[in-house]
């Protein structure tokens, strides 16, 4: 199976986070070295419209078989559809068609390649359309509000039962590492299906780099052996 791993120039919230050194080592890189050592993955794709990440994903392991089109490098442009582009241009090239693939995007720095094998091996005996990792959220999702303009309270749920954690069911959220998809639904516009599952991650693995507090953290954590 193939893995992708989009990483585009231009970042906002962090500038240059996808080459910015994470404890010692470009952050795009940890996406390649999970990949690369995954027992799932026998090619791992860069998709980027920036030089300096692609020579450096180029460097780690990763290929580089074209250079995403600008279009599809905005920030207004769609994942999918750059997943859609990047398997078309696969297919095409390479003749040989593209049933499933892994989406590994380069913010996960903890994702492990054990992460991405149980969610391929998840994906393959359920015969899944995707399979997206999850993790438990710390607190009851009924929680959360909207804020008006004045920092008044919005409800977001009907049903707004003051209960304490414990009481509660626990939710999850999808937290960015690994994704699986069928071609055919993402040629649909679609991620989800009544044949998509979790595979769910702790939260010590779950970071998503947004913002340098994020990559603040995940350094402690990577710099204590987490």
């Amino acid at each position: 199976m193939i893995a992708i791993i989009p990483a585009r120039g231009g970042s906002k919230g962090l500038p240059e986070k996808n080459v910015k050194l994470l404890n010692g080592k470009p952050l795009v890189a940890y996406a390649i070295e999970a990949a690369l050592k995954s027992n799932s993955i026998n090619r791992v794709i860069i998709s980027t419209d920036d030089d300096e990440i692609a020579n450096v994903a180029v460097k780690y392991g990763a290929e580089l078989p074209f250079m995403r089109p600008s279009y599809l490098a905005s920030d207004t442009a769609l994942a999918i559809d750059n997943y859609i582009y990047t398997i078309g241009r696969l297919e095409e090239e390479g003749k040989d068609q593209i049933d499933e693939f892994v989406v590994l995007q380069p913010t996960s720095p903890l994702r492990i390649a054990e992460d991405i094998d149980g969610a391929v091996d998840m994906f393959l005996k359920k015969e899944a359309d995707s399979v997206i990792s999850y993790c438990p959220e710390a607190h009851p999702v009924i929680w959360h509000k909207y804020l008006d303009e004045e920092g008044k309270f919005v409800d977001i749920f009907k049903d707004n039962i003051i209960q304490n954690r414990q009481s509660s069911r626990i939710s999850y959220y999808p937290n960015g590492a690994v994704y699986v998809f069928r071609t055919s639904i993402i040629r649909e516009h679609k991620y989800y299906t009544d044949k998509s599952y979790a595979y769910i991650m702790p939260r010590i693995r779950s970071i998503d780099i947004d913002s340098i507090e994020d990559f603040e953290y995940a350094e402690f954590l990577l710099k204590k052996g987490r």
